[in-house]
């Protein structure tokens, strides 16, 4: 993770290594430089309730390798094939550029900027599901 930039909004809260920590008053920025640090913003954490959609289900995966619950070596693979599957359903140019750089950064072992690429979808899937429930 060497090269991470956090822009922290007042009292915004982030998980670094298993320790959640508190902005103060003011907006910040972090620079990450320790390879491999585990870092979540939690803002952007999906409740483990909350993973009730395919998209949503491979966000929580990559933010459990974030928090550094899951070894990003052993999920590598399953990971692949979670994004490959949203491939299937996800066919517009605007998508698939989000799925090409979600499964590059996980073979780069990137998963902060995968989430990222992910937490696009999200809006494209919550149309896909209110127009199939109608």
């Amino acid at each position: 993770m060497s090269g991470l930039v956090l822009k922290l909004a007042p009292k915004e809260r982030v998980l670094v290594n298993g320790a959640v920590i508190e902005n103060g008053d003011r907006r910040s920025r972090l620079s990450i430089v320790t390879p491999d640090a585990h870092i979540l913003r939690l803002r952007d954490a999906i409740h483990p309730e909350q993973a009730n959609t395919p998209v949503r289900r491979v966000c929580y995966a990559a933010q459990l390798v974030l928090s550094g619950d899951v070894d990003p070596e052993e999920d590598r693979l399953p990971m692949l094939r979670r994004i490959e599957e949203l491939s299937q359903v996800f066919t517009d140019s605007d998508s698939r550029a989000a799925l090409a750089e979600a499964t590059e950064s996980v073979i780069g072992n990137n998963h902060y900027r995968c989430l990222k690429a992910l937490r696009a979808l999200l809006p494209r899937e919550e149309r896909l599901m209110a127009v199939r429930s109608q």
